[in-house]
């Protein structure tokens, strides 16, 4: 049998894979199977990166909750972070002293909040239950416990060094002992760890603005040549009367002496030039060679004004000398109840003083007397 051409094509057409039955080329099976790899390794990062972010954020909100839970103090505690500390370091003070529960959390904290150069030195202290976002912003909010360093007026330098010597929240030594009448007496409001030395330049700093800002208010007719002088006048009013109301009284008489070109006659300066700085002991009664001492501070042999300060003056003071009160008064005698009597002439005087002598005498009866 005859083969017709038209099925001789079909067979050919069969055999090349034409029609329905056509087979995928080897090229396009590989091109489909790497786009598949490329797919599955997509996905898979894509998986990974996923549960990676899931794991940081996980992470991070229980590092948060930690940061901002409640802390593990139980009851209330002190810490010193110390200047020039590292953010690291105070950490790890902190997880050591059982004010936070982890120092490693407290560190991440502190630096993510931007925080790492702000924490301040100082002396703090903490309630229980604290939280170490609380420990970093009282930390960084600088708000540590004050101590305080009392220097009352009239005390010398030398008095006032011995009490900041003593300061057992002051750290370091004293510097070099000031001249007298530098420093203001004051009460002083330090940290835990502050030096002495800062302290004392706080103190000259502070007496030396008061000053100016006293002496460009002064009277202009005061009988002071410089604001030395001015110092000096005021440091002897400091010392002869303690009641606050009696100081420009005081301030007056002194002044109306040095405008007669009258001695002074203050018993605080010759003390001064028999005792120094260190003062006269509270238990040695004066005697008459204290009042006979050949010094340049004895008022009672030179006139006008000593070399220079006896006591540091406060504020009331300066001011009383800067603005005295007009008197006609030359003298004070005191009257047996702390405070002084005030006269203008000698004879007066000599009576306010013949009374005042018959004061002590009853004093020293009655404190003789059996209880």
């Amino acid at each position: 049998m005859i083969d017709q051409p038209g099925a001789e094509r079909d067979r050919g057409s069969h055999r090349t894979g034409g029609g329905d039955g056509s087979r995928v080329p080897k090229s396009t099976r590989r091109s489909r199977h790497s786009r598949n790899q490329l797919v599955i390794f997509l996905n898979f990062c894509l998986s990974a990166l996923l549960f990676l972010m899931l794991g940081v954020g996980g992470i991070v909100y229980w590092g948060k909750s930690q940061f901002e839970g409640q802390g593990p103090l139980r009851e209330e505690a002190t810490y010193v972070v110390p200047r020039n500390t590292s953010v690291q370091t105070i950490a790890s003070g902190l997880e050591r002293e059982g004010i936070i529960s982890d120092a490693q959390i407290f560190e991440y904290g502190v630096r993510f909040a931007g925080a790492g150069g702000a924490l301040k030195a100082g002396e703090y202290g903490f309630t229980p239950g604290t939280s170490m976002r609380q420990v970093m912003e009282k930390l960084r909010e600088g708000a540590s416990i004050t101590h305080s360093v009392s220097v009352p007026e009239g005390w010398t330098v030398e008095k006032a060094y011995e009490r900041i010597a003593e300061a057992e929240v002051l750290t370091g030594q004293m510097p070099d002992m000031l001249p007298e009448g530098t420093l203001r007496p004051d009460t002083y409001l330090v940290q835990r760890g502050a030096t002495r030395k800062e302290l004392v330049q706080r103190m000259k700093e502070a007496q030396d603005n008061l000053v100016a800002e006293i002496w460009a208010k002064r009277d202009p007719d005061l009988p002071v040549k410089d604001v030395g002088e001015f110092i000096t006048l005021a440091s002897i009013v400091e010392r002869e009367t303690g009641i606050a109301s009696e100081r420009p009284h005081v301030a007056s008489v002194f002044i109306n002496r040095l405008n007669k070109g009258m001695r002074l006659q203050s018993d605080p300066t010759f003390l001064y030039g028999v005792y120094g700085g260190a003062g006269k002991p509270s238990d040695k009664p004066v005697t008459q060679s204290d009042i006979d001492s050949d010094t340049p501070y004895n008022t009672y042999k030179i006139k006008g004004l000593p070399p220079g300060p006896i006591a540091n003056p406060g504020r009331a003071t300066l001011e009383a000398v800067a603005n005295p009160i007009e008197t006609d008064d030359l003298y004070f005698v005191a009257d047996g109840t702390g405070g002084h009597v005030f006269s203008s002439t000698l004879d007066e005087h000599n009576r306010n003083v013949q009374k005042y002598r018959a004061i002590e005498r009853q004093q020293r009866v009655d404190a003789e007397a059996p209880q």
